[in-house]
Protein backbone atom coordinates (compact mmCIF):
# COMPACT_ATOMS: atom_id res chain seq x y z
CA UNK A 1 0.00 0.00 0.00
CA UNK A 2 1.21 3.55 -0.91
CA UNK A 3 2.41 5.92 2.02
CA UNK A 4 1.08 8.24 2.95
CA UNK A 5 1.29 11.58 2.01
CA UNK A 6 -0.31 14.80 2.30
CA UNK A 7 -1.80 16.43 -0.46
CA UNK A 8 -1.00 19.56 -1.94
CA UNK A 9 -3.44 22.12 -2.91
CA UNK A 10 -6.97 20.86 -3.78
CA UNK A 11 -9.29 21.43 -6.08
CA UNK A 12 -11.29 24.15 -6.43
CA UNK A 13 -14.94 24.43 -5.60
CA UNK A 14 -17.21 24.76 -8.74
CA UNK A 15 -20.20 26.63 -10.06
CA UNK A 16 -23.22 24.86 -11.31
CA UNK A 17 -23.50 26.23 -14.71
CA UNK A 18 -26.72 27.41 -14.09
CA UNK A 19 -25.89 28.55 -10.37
CA UNK A 20 -26.67 32.46 -10.17
CA UNK A 21 -24.63 34.57 -7.91
CA UNK A 22 -28.02 36.13 -6.24
CA UNK A 23 -28.58 36.61 -2.60
CA UNK A 24 -30.45 33.72 -0.35
CA UNK A 25 -33.38 35.03 0.97
CA UNK A 26 -35.11 31.67 2.19
CA UNK A 27 -33.27 28.36 3.30
CA UNK A 28 -33.91 25.17 4.62
CA UNK A 29 -31.13 23.48 6.86
CA UNK A 30 -31.93 19.62 7.69
CA UNK A 31 -29.44 18.84 10.50
CA UNK A 32 -28.35 15.56 10.93
CA UNK A 33 -26.96 14.51 14.50
CA UNK A 34 -24.28 12.35 15.45
CA UNK A 35 -24.38 9.24 17.47
CA UNK A 36 -26.53 10.92 20.36
CA UNK A 37 -29.21 9.81 22.65
CA UNK A 38 -30.65 13.04 23.58
CA UNK A 39 -33.48 14.92 22.75
CA UNK A 40 -33.01 17.64 19.61
CA UNK A 41 -34.27 20.45 21.56
CA UNK A 42 -30.43 20.14 22.65
CA UNK A 43 -29.33 21.89 19.30
CA UNK A 44 -31.44 24.48 19.13
CA UNK A 45 -30.35 25.83 22.57
CA UNK A 46 -26.96 25.36 21.76
CA UNK A 47 -27.83 27.62 18.67
CA UNK A 48 -29.76 29.80 20.35
CA UNK A 49 -26.57 30.43 23.09
CA UNK A 50 -23.94 30.48 20.16
CA UNK A 51 -25.47 32.31 17.59
CA UNK A 52 -25.61 34.80 20.08
CA UNK A 53 -21.94 34.78 21.15
CA UNK A 54 -20.83 34.69 17.51
CA UNK A 55 -23.39 37.48 16.38
CA UNK A 56 -22.16 39.32 19.12
CA UNK A 57 -18.50 39.13 18.17
CA UNK A 58 -18.93 39.33 14.50
CA UNK A 59 -21.83 42.47 14.64
CA UNK A 60 -24.29 41.42 13.00
CA UNK A 61 -28.08 40.11 13.74
CA UNK A 62 -29.15 36.63 14.52
CA UNK A 63 -32.78 35.87 16.43
CA UNK A 64 -35.02 32.53 16.53
CA UNK A 65 -38.17 31.79 16.75
CA UNK A 66 -40.57 28.74 17.04
CA UNK A 67 -41.45 26.22 14.48
CA UNK A 68 -44.42 27.30 12.38
CA UNK A 69 -46.79 25.01 13.03
CA UNK A 70 -47.77 22.42 9.92
CA UNK A 71 -50.91 22.85 7.67
CA UNK A 72 -53.88 20.75 8.90
CA UNK A 73 -53.48 17.61 7.03
CA UNK A 74 -49.72 17.82 6.30
CA UNK A 75 -48.51 15.85 8.91
CA UNK A 76 -46.05 15.66 11.56
CA UNK A 77 -42.75 17.90 10.77
CA UNK A 78 -39.35 17.21 12.17
CA UNK A 79 -38.60 19.35 15.51
CA UNK A 80 -37.03 22.94 14.41
CA UNK A 81 -36.35 26.28 14.79
CA UNK A 82 -36.75 29.47 12.38
CA UNK A 83 -33.74 31.24 12.07
CA UNK A 84 -33.94 35.31 11.19
CA UNK A 85 -29.97 36.34 10.39
CA UNK A 86 -29.17 40.16 9.15
CA UNK A 87 -25.46 39.50 8.07
CA UNK A 88 -23.87 42.01 6.04
CA UNK A 89 -26.95 43.76 5.17
CA UNK A 90 -28.51 41.28 4.20
CA UNK A 91 -32.06 39.66 5.49
CA UNK A 92 -32.39 35.48 5.01
CA UNK A 93 -35.24 33.49 7.12
CA UNK A 94 -33.90 30.60 7.67
CA UNK A 95 -36.01 27.33 8.69
CA UNK A 96 -34.06 24.64 10.62
CA UNK A 97 -35.04 20.79 10.73
CA UNK A 98 -33.39 18.27 12.62
CA UNK A 99 -33.94 14.83 11.28
CA UNK A 100 -34.08 12.67 14.28
CA UNK A 101 -32.67 9.28 14.96
CA UNK A 102 -32.16 9.78 18.89
CA UNK A 103 -34.72 7.03 19.36
CA UNK A 104 -32.81 4.24 17.68
CA UNK A 105 -29.35 5.65 19.53
CA UNK A 106 -31.69 4.53 22.75
CA UNK A 107 -32.27 1.77 21.42
CA UNK A 108 -29.13 0.92 20.88
CA UNK A 109 -27.53 1.80 24.32
CA UNK A 110 -30.16 -0.37 25.89
CA UNK A 111 -27.81 -2.81 27.20
CA UNK A 112 -27.17 -4.70 30.09
CA UNK A 113 -22.92 -4.59 31.72
CA UNK A 114 -23.12 -7.81 30.80
CA UNK A 115 -23.78 -7.08 27.50
CA UNK A 116 -21.73 -4.24 27.09
CA UNK A 117 -18.70 -6.04 28.12
CA UNK A 118 -19.55 -8.68 25.37
CA UNK A 119 -19.99 -5.86 22.79
CA UNK A 120 -16.60 -5.23 23.70
CA UNK A 121 -15.30 -8.54 22.65
CA UNK A 122 -17.04 -8.49 19.63
CA UNK A 123 -16.31 -4.76 18.51
CA UNK A 124 -12.91 -5.40 19.58
CA UNK A 125 -12.07 -8.22 17.29
CA UNK A 126 -14.37 -7.01 14.14
CA UNK A 127 -11.69 -3.96 13.86
CA UNK A 128 -8.72 -5.68 14.80
CA UNK A 129 -9.34 -9.55 13.28
CA UNK A 130 -10.51 -7.40 9.57
CA UNK A 131 -7.41 -5.06 9.67
CA UNK A 132 -9.66 -1.99 9.49
CA UNK A 133 -8.04 -0.63 13.46
CA UNK A 134 -4.57 -1.03 11.77
CA UNK A 135 -5.69 0.92 8.99
CA UNK A 136 -7.12 3.62 10.42
CA UNK A 137 -4.43 4.17 12.73
CA UNK A 138 -2.57 5.09 9.56
CA UNK A 139 -4.89 7.89 9.52
CA UNK A 140 -5.73 10.17 12.49
CA UNK A 141 -4.54 8.93 16.00
CA UNK A 142 -6.61 11.01 17.91
CA UNK A 143 -9.64 9.11 16.89
CA UNK A 144 -8.45 5.71 17.41
CA UNK A 145 -7.24 6.82 20.69
CA UNK A 146 -10.98 7.56 21.29
CA UNK A 147 -12.32 4.29 19.82
CA UNK A 148 -10.06 2.44 22.31
CA UNK A 149 -10.74 4.83 25.07
CA UNK A 150 -13.92 2.85 26.03
CA UNK A 151 -12.19 -0.19 26.01
CA UNK A 152 -9.55 0.28 28.36
CA UNK A 153 -11.45 2.44 30.55
CA UNK A 154 -14.49 -0.30 30.71
CA UNK A 155 -10.98 -3.15 31.63
CA UNK A 156 -9.77 -0.86 34.15
CA UNK A 157 -13.72 -0.75 35.62
CA UNK A 158 -13.75 -4.37 35.48
CA UNK A 159 -10.63 -4.82 37.20
CA UNK A 160 -11.32 -2.61 39.85
CA UNK A 161 -14.60 -4.75 40.32
CA UNK A 162 -12.35 -8.20 40.46
CA UNK A 163 -10.13 -6.41 42.59
CA UNK A 164 -13.33 -5.55 45.09
CA UNK A 165 -14.43 -9.30 44.90
CA UNK A 166 -11.20 -10.32 45.87
CA UNK A 167 -11.00 -7.98 48.74
CA UNK A 168 -14.07 -8.84 50.11
CA UNK A 169 -13.30 -12.32 49.96
CA UNK A 170 -9.49 -12.38 51.51
CA UNK A 171 -10.96 -9.70 54.50
CA UNK A 172 -13.94 -12.79 54.97
CA UNK A 173 -11.30 -15.59 54.80
CA UNK A 174 -8.86 -13.47 57.61
CA UNK A 175 -11.25 -13.19 59.91
CA UNK A 176 -12.98 -16.38 60.15
CA UNK A 177 -9.20 -17.54 60.37
CA UNK A 178 -8.82 -15.65 63.54
CA UNK A 179 -12.03 -16.97 64.94
CA UNK A 180 -12.01 -20.62 63.73
CA UNK A 181 -8.62 -21.09 63.30
CA UNK A 182 -8.96 -23.77 60.26
CA UNK A 183 -11.38 -22.34 57.71
CA UNK A 184 -13.86 -25.42 55.78
CA UNK A 185 -14.19 -24.10 52.33
CA UNK A 186 -17.74 -23.56 52.70
CA UNK A 187 -17.06 -21.31 55.55
CA UNK A 188 -15.71 -19.00 52.69
CA UNK A 189 -18.89 -18.72 50.65
CA UNK A 190 -20.31 -15.82 52.57
CA UNK A 191 -17.29 -13.75 52.04
CA UNK A 192 -17.09 -14.06 48.22
CA UNK A 193 -21.23 -13.72 48.28
CA UNK A 194 -20.97 -10.37 49.46
CA UNK A 195 -17.02 -9.50 46.84
CA UNK A 196 -19.84 -10.56 44.18
CA UNK A 197 -22.78 -8.08 45.78
CA UNK A 198 -19.97 -5.22 46.17
CA UNK A 199 -18.36 -5.81 42.79
CA UNK A 200 -21.76 -5.37 40.87
CA UNK A 201 -22.59 -2.72 42.58
CA UNK A 202 -19.14 -0.72 41.91
CA UNK A 203 -19.68 -1.60 38.31
CA UNK A 204 -23.78 -0.13 38.28
CA UNK A 205 -22.38 2.99 39.57
CA UNK A 206 -19.43 3.04 37.04
CA UNK A 207 -22.64 3.07 34.19
CA UNK A 208 -24.69 5.29 36.38
CA UNK A 209 -21.55 7.88 36.42
CA UNK A 210 -21.00 7.73 32.72
CA UNK A 211 -21.63 11.09 31.87
CA UNK A 212 -18.23 11.85 33.05
CA UNK A 213 -17.09 8.84 32.17
CA UNK A 214 -18.34 8.18 28.52
CA UNK A 215 -17.01 4.86 28.08
CA UNK A 216 -20.34 3.23 27.90
CA UNK A 217 -21.74 5.59 25.70
CA UNK A 218 -18.67 5.02 23.40
CA UNK A 219 -18.53 1.38 23.66
CA UNK A 220 -21.99 1.28 22.52
CA UNK A 221 -21.76 4.19 19.60
CA UNK A 222 -18.44 1.81 17.81
CA UNK A 223 -20.47 -1.53 18.54
CA UNK A 224 -23.45 -0.45 16.03
CA UNK A 225 -21.44 -0.20 12.89
CA UNK A 226 -19.19 -2.80 14.17
CA UNK A 227 -22.03 -5.37 14.74
CA UNK A 228 -22.89 -5.55 11.37
CA UNK A 229 -19.73 -5.02 9.81
CA UNK A 230 -20.33 -1.64 8.08
CA UNK A 231 -23.75 -2.48 6.70
CA UNK A 232 -27.03 -0.42 8.01
CA UNK A 233 -28.64 -1.86 10.32
CA UNK A 234 -32.76 -2.37 9.01
CA UNK A 235 -34.38 0.83 11.39
CA UNK A 236 -31.24 3.01 10.35
CA UNK A 237 -31.98 2.19 6.40
CA UNK A 238 -35.71 2.87 7.16
CA UNK A 239 -34.84 6.25 8.79
CA UNK A 240 -32.72 7.10 5.66
CA UNK A 241 -35.67 6.55 3.44
CA UNK A 242 -37.58 9.05 5.74
CA UNK A 243 -34.83 11.81 5.95
CA UNK A 244 -34.87 11.07 1.93
CA UNK A 245 -38.61 11.81 1.88
CA UNK A 246 -38.36 14.86 4.36
CA UNK A 247 -35.77 16.53 1.75
CA UNK A 248 -37.54 15.98 -1.62
CA UNK A 249 -40.66 17.57 -0.13
CA UNK A 250 -38.70 20.36 0.87
CA UNK A 251 -37.35 20.37 -2.82
CA UNK A 252 -41.32 21.17 -4.25
CA UNK A 253 -42.05 23.83 -1.83
CA UNK A 254 -41.30 26.77 -3.88
CA UNK A 255 -39.66 29.66 -2.00
CA UNK A 256 -36.52 28.16 -1.27
CA UNK A 257 -33.42 29.22 -2.34
CA UNK A 258 -31.17 26.60 -0.61
CA UNK A 259 -31.58 23.49 0.65
CA UNK A 260 -28.57 22.96 3.00
CA UNK A 261 -27.92 19.14 4.90
CA UNK A 262 -25.80 19.34 7.89
CA UNK A 263 -23.96 16.40 9.00
CA UNK A 264 -22.19 16.03 12.17
CA UNK A 265 -19.69 13.82 12.92
CA UNK A 266 -21.87 9.93 12.48
CA UNK A 267 -23.99 12.37 10.81
CA UNK A 268 -21.90 12.82 8.08
CA UNK A 269 -22.22 9.21 6.66
CA UNK A 270 -25.96 8.98 7.46
CA UNK A 271 -26.14 12.39 5.38
CA UNK A 272 -24.02 10.73 2.59
CA UNK A 273 -26.59 7.93 1.99
CA UNK A 274 -29.44 10.27 2.52
CA UNK A 275 -28.12 12.56 -0.51
CA UNK A 276 -27.35 9.76 -3.18
CA UNK A 277 -30.23 8.15 -2.33
CA UNK A 278 -31.90 11.28 -3.15
CA UNK A 279 -29.76 12.51 -6.46
CA UNK A 280 -30.57 8.33 -7.64
CA UNK A 281 -34.25 8.94 -7.61
CA UNK A 282 -34.17 11.85 -9.64
CA UNK A 283 -34.83 15.87 -8.76
CA UNK A 284 -37.19 17.68 -10.01
CA UNK A 285 -36.67 20.22 -13.18
CA UNK A 286 -36.19 23.29 -11.01
CA UNK A 287 -35.33 22.99 -7.32
CA UNK A 288 -33.45 25.34 -5.32
CA UNK A 289 -29.47 24.87 -4.57
CA UNK A 290 -28.58 22.02 -2.11
CA UNK A 291 -25.94 22.32 -0.01
CA UNK A 292 -24.20 19.68 1.68
CA UNK A 293 -21.73 20.33 4.97
CA UNK A 294 -19.94 17.82 7.02
CA UNK A 295 -18.89 18.56 10.27
CA UNK A 296 -16.31 16.51 12.54
CA UNK A 297 -16.73 13.85 10.37
CA UNK A 298 -15.85 10.00 11.41
CA UNK A 299 -16.82 8.41 8.24
CA UNK A 300 -13.70 6.07 8.23
CA UNK A 301 -14.93 4.36 11.64
CA UNK A 302 -18.10 3.02 8.91
CA UNK A 303 -16.50 3.02 5.17
CA UNK A 304 -13.36 0.64 6.75
CA UNK A 305 -15.33 -1.91 7.63
CA UNK A 306 -15.67 -5.35 5.27
CA UNK A 307 -19.34 -4.88 4.79
CA UNK A 308 -19.79 -1.60 4.49
CA UNK A 309 -20.21 -1.86 0.66
CA UNK A 310 -23.47 0.59 0.40
CA UNK A 311 -21.72 3.43 2.11
CA UNK A 312 -19.07 3.21 0.11
CA UNK A 313 -21.06 3.38 -3.29
CA UNK A 314 -22.80 6.30 -1.55
CA UNK A 315 -19.09 8.19 -1.33
CA UNK A 316 -18.24 7.26 -4.76
CA UNK A 317 -21.42 8.59 -5.69
CA UNK A 318 -21.63 12.17 -4.51
CA UNK A 319 -18.09 12.86 -4.46
CA UNK A 320 -18.42 13.12 -8.91
CA UNK A 321 -22.44 14.84 -8.31
CA UNK A 322 -22.49 18.77 -9.82
CA UNK A 323 -26.03 19.01 -8.44
CA UNK A 324 -24.64 19.43 -4.59
CA UNK A 325 -22.17 21.51 -3.23
CA UNK A 326 -20.04 19.01 -0.66
CA UNK A 327 -17.86 21.28 2.09
CA UNK A 328 -16.56 19.07 4.37
CA UNK A 329 -14.90 20.70 7.65
CA UNK A 330 -12.55 19.40 10.70
CA UNK A 331 -10.14 20.14 12.77
CA UNK A 332 -6.74 18.16 14.13
CA UNK A 333 -7.70 19.92 17.31
CA UNK A 334 -10.15 17.95 17.17
CA UNK A 335 -9.14 14.56 18.38
CA UNK A 336 -12.60 12.85 18.18
CA UNK A 337 -12.72 13.21 14.25
CA UNK A 338 -10.69 12.04 11.32
CA UNK A 339 -9.69 15.59 10.53
CA UNK A 340 -8.84 16.46 7.17
CA UNK A 341 -9.19 13.40 6.10
CA UNK A 342 -11.12 13.22 2.31
CA UNK A 343 -13.44 10.15 3.46
CA UNK A 344 -13.77 9.78 -0.27
CA UNK A 345 -10.54 9.37 -1.32
CA UNK A 346 -9.32 7.13 1.91
CA UNK A 347 -11.66 4.68 1.48
CA UNK A 348 -10.08 4.12 -1.62
CA UNK A 349 -13.13 4.91 -4.00
CA UNK A 350 -12.38 7.89 -5.84
CA UNK A 351 -13.63 7.65 -9.10
CA UNK A 352 -12.60 9.27 -11.84
CA UNK A 353 -14.31 13.03 -12.40
CA UNK A 354 -14.10 13.09 -8.41
CA UNK A 355 -15.55 17.26 -7.72
CA UNK A 356 -16.05 16.25 -3.69
CA UNK A 357 -16.00 17.20 -0.91
CA UNK A 358 -13.90 20.28 -0.83
CA UNK A 359 -11.74 19.57 2.51
CA UNK A 360 -9.98 22.05 4.76
CA UNK A 361 -9.56 23.23 8.49
CA UNK A 362 -11.40 25.12 10.97
CA UNK A 363 -7.96 25.51 12.47
CA UNK A 364 -8.96 25.84 16.07
CA UNK A 365 -5.57 27.05 17.34
CA UNK A 366 -6.01 29.85 14.68
CA UNK A 367 -9.59 30.75 15.12
CA UNK A 368 -10.23 30.35 18.97
CA UNK A 369 -8.32 32.74 20.92
CA UNK A 370 -5.46 31.47 23.16
CA UNK A 371 -7.17 31.82 26.50
CA UNK A 372 -10.11 29.84 24.93
CA UNK A 373 -8.22 27.17 23.54
CA UNK A 374 -6.03 26.92 26.87
CA UNK A 375 -9.67 26.52 28.18
CA UNK A 376 -11.23 23.81 25.39
CA UNK A 377 -7.88 22.06 24.54
CA UNK A 378 -8.52 19.00 26.73
CA UNK A 379 -12.45 18.75 26.66
CA UNK A 380 -12.08 16.40 23.85
CA UNK A 381 -15.98 15.75 23.71
CA UNK A 382 -16.69 19.84 24.08
CA UNK A 383 -14.31 20.33 20.92
CA UNK A 384 -16.26 17.95 18.96
CA UNK A 385 -18.74 20.05 18.94
CA UNK A 386 -17.17 23.44 18.76
CA UNK A 387 -18.30 23.07 14.90
CA UNK A 388 -21.77 24.48 16.03
CA UNK A 389 -20.87 27.03 18.49
CA UNK A 390 -18.79 30.55 18.00
CA UNK A 391 -15.14 31.53 17.15
CA UNK A 392 -13.68 34.25 18.97
CA UNK A 393 -11.60 34.66 16.01
CA UNK A 394 -13.90 33.59 13.15
CA UNK A 395 -11.65 32.52 9.43
CA UNK A 396 -13.76 31.98 6.58
CA UNK A 397 -15.41 29.30 8.74
CA UNK A 398 -18.33 30.78 10.40
CA UNK A 399 -21.52 28.14 11.02
CA UNK A 400 -23.85 30.75 11.70
CA UNK A 401 -23.20 33.01 8.33
CA UNK A 402 -23.41 29.29 6.50
CA UNK A 403 -26.94 28.47 8.09
CA UNK A 404 -28.66 32.49 8.33
CA UNK A 405 -26.48 34.37 5.84
CA UNK A 406 -27.26 35.58 1.95
CA UNK A 407 -24.43 32.53 0.65
CA UNK A 408 -25.23 29.68 -0.58
CA UNK A 409 -22.66 27.07 0.29
CA UNK A 410 -21.48 26.84 -3.31
CA UNK A 411 -21.35 30.67 -3.64
CA UNK A 412 -19.42 30.87 -0.26
CA UNK A 413 -17.18 28.74 -0.89
CA UNK A 414 -16.16 29.17 -4.83
CA UNK A 415 -13.03 30.18 -4.70
CA UNK A 416 -11.91 28.26 -1.42
CA UNK A 417 -9.08 25.95 -1.69
CA UNK A 418 -8.60 22.67 -0.06
CA UNK A 419 -6.38 22.73 2.96
CA UNK A 420 -2.87 21.51 1.69
CA UNK A 421 -2.48 19.43 4.85
CA UNK A 422 -5.41 16.96 3.81
CA UNK A 423 -4.83 13.51 3.51
CA UNK A 424 -6.26 12.23 0.18
CA UNK A 425 -5.05 8.30 -0.47
CA UNK A 426 -6.77 5.24 -0.28
CA UNK A 427 -5.96 3.22 2.83
CA UNK A 428 -8.97 1.09 3.57
CA UNK A 429 -8.43 -2.50 2.72
CA UNK A 430 -12.02 -2.63 1.68
CA UNK A 431 -12.96 -0.95 -1.52
CA UNK A 432 -16.43 -2.97 -3.28
CA UNK A 433 -18.99 -0.70 -3.77
CA UNK A 434 -22.92 -1.88 -4.30
CA UNK A 435 -23.75 -1.44 -8.08
CA UNK A 436 -25.84 1.15 -8.59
Amino acid sequence: MDSIVRGTIGQEAQDRPDDPATPVRARRVFYIPGYDPIHPRRYRELYRKESAAQAEISNYQISLQPQVPARKGAGQRPYGWQVTGEIDGQRVQTEFSVLVWSDIVRDSMDASIVGTYLQLIRTAWIYIASGTLGRLMQLRKGPVIAALYPVGMLLVQALLALLLLWACGAAWAAAMARLMGQVPWFALLPGWGVGVVAAGALLRWFKQQDGKFFAYYLMHDYAYSAASRGENPPELEARIAAFKQEIAAALVAGDIDEILVVGHSSGAHVGVSVLADLIREGLPEIYPEIGFLTLGQVVPMVSFLPRASRLRSDLQYLSRRDEIAWIDVSAPGDGCAFALCDPVAVSGVAPAGKRWPLVFSAAFTQTLSPARWAALRWRFFRLHFQYLCAFDQPGDYDYFRITAGAQTLRQRYKTRRASASRIDVPVSKYTSVSPE
